[in-house]
């Protein structure tokens, strides 16, 4: 399964790189499907912060992002850090009060904003101290709306954008009236980025929006309604030890990262998932044997005589087939959620008790008796538990995908 993102370099007065407009797309095609601003706008940043680095989406430069007026007054832009994006305002957004406060309320925590299409509608202009950028669409603006915003750039001290150029006239014009940045066919169309994604799990899904729609959330419920699914998991962690947060040293477990991220939070983050999710899909087999993994690590460290983090185990059971369900390898993954040492080094360097605990399981699959007899000698365990455990935690993953 995968994801597709468009990005559209956006230039300055040297023809440099100043940012990447990101675009959201759902197949090869490379053209914006039919769907609602809002729904794309939520893939957008589940596929390119959640699943991924919008980063790695732009090469550490700027991405300009399309928000709906609904998505402005959710406030999903804070669900970005900063300063890695762009908030660009739709045209159809409408100038009224409540957009303005969530405009304001995005300027004081360091957002740039960009107001895309400016209609000169009088209601706009008590805001526009707080624009950075305004684009102006050569497709539709008259040498009269331009020579406004131009004297209009004095006042309010916003830079101007000229998009869709598309030959070398239009830059050269453009260029000579002063605007700052340049975006259209004539320098590059959209470029078309494809990504491994997770195959979500709709009752996980919706479980979680039942346990967000309590009056009073349940930590413990939310956190057991997350161990269920691997790619929640990790886009929870990758999200929370994002710089979107700016904390002080990294979320290690589940319910650290969900009590932690608290209930607005945690609720914005619920419902943009959901929102993302534009089609049904059932658990890959490689999701299900996590689960059984997560389990049965977990199992392990409960009964080993040795001391070991049942929390740290179950995650580190999880997170050991990520690398084939993503394409990619642990060094890569893990350094986006910035997991526990520990569980690092048993999935990278192969080392340490949770690197014990995996290798038992990983022994005991493929019936390698003589090593699982030595594996549990080393963590304190009888090997002889080893069935139990293997049937307990095969039966915790198949309730969970009968309950679907």
């Amino acid at each position: 399964m995968f994801f597709y993102i468009a990005r559209q370099p956006i230039l300055d007065r040297k023809k440099s790189l100043y940012a990447y407009e990101l675009l959201f797309r759902n197949g090869t095609d490379n053209a914006f499907p039919d769907i609602s601003a809002e729904a794309a706008t939520a893939s957008l940043i589940e596929n390119s912060q959640f699943q991924t680095n919008i980063n790695e989406i732009t090469n550490s430069n700027l991405a300009f992002i399309n928000f709906s007026e609904i998505a402005l007054l959710q406030e999903l832009p804070t669900l970005l850090p900063p300063k890695e994006i762009v908030v660009e305002i739709l045209e159809s957004v409408q100038p009224t009060e409540a957009v303005f406060t969530a405009l304001r309320s995005l300027k004081k925590k360091g957002y740039r904003l960009a107001l895309d299409d400016f209609n000169f509608d009088p209601k706009w202009f008590s805001v526009l101290n707080l624009i950075d950028i305004v684009k102006v669409d050569l497709t539709i603006a008259n040498d009269t709306q331009v020579n406004h915003l131009r004297s209009l750039t004095k006042q309010y001290n916003f830079e101007l954008l000229a998009e869709k150029v598309e030959t070398e006239a239009q830059f050269s014009k453009f260029f000579a009236l002063g605007f700052q940045y340049f975006q259209g066919y004539f320098f590059a169309r959209p470029e078309l980025l494809q990504r491994k994604s997770f195959a979500p799990n709709m009752l996980v899904y919706t479980q979680l929006l039942q346990a967000c729609a309590q009056t009073e959330i349940d930590f413990t419920t939310i956190s057991n309604v997350f161990a269920q699914d691997v790619g929640l998991t990790y886009k929870l962690l990758r999200y929370v030890n994002s710089t979107a947060f700016g904390y002080g040293r990294n979320i290690e477990t589940l319910k650290q990262a969900i009590v932690f991220l608290g209930e607005v939070e945690l609720k914005k983050f619920a419902s943009l998932i959901a929102t993302a999710q534009l089609a049904n899909s059932k658990p890959t087999e490689l999701v299900k044997l996590s689960m059984i993994r997560a389990r049965l690590c977990e199992l392990i460290a409960e009964h080993a005589e040795i001391e070991i983090n049942s929390e740290r185990a179950f995650l580190t059971g999880m997170f050991s087939v990520l690398d084939a369900i993503l394409d990619e390898d642990f060094n890569v993954i893990l350094s986006r959620i910035e997991v526990n040492e520990e569980i690092q080094d048993a999935l990278i360097l192969k080392k340490g008790k949770l690197a014990y605990c995996l290798s038992l399981i990983q022994n005991y699959e493929q019936a390698n008796w003589q090593r699982v007899s030595w594996l549990a000698e080393r963590l304190q365990i009888d090997s002889g538990l080893m069935p139990e455990l293997y049937t307990q935690a095969l039966q915790w993953s198949e309730s969970l995908s009968k309950s679907e």
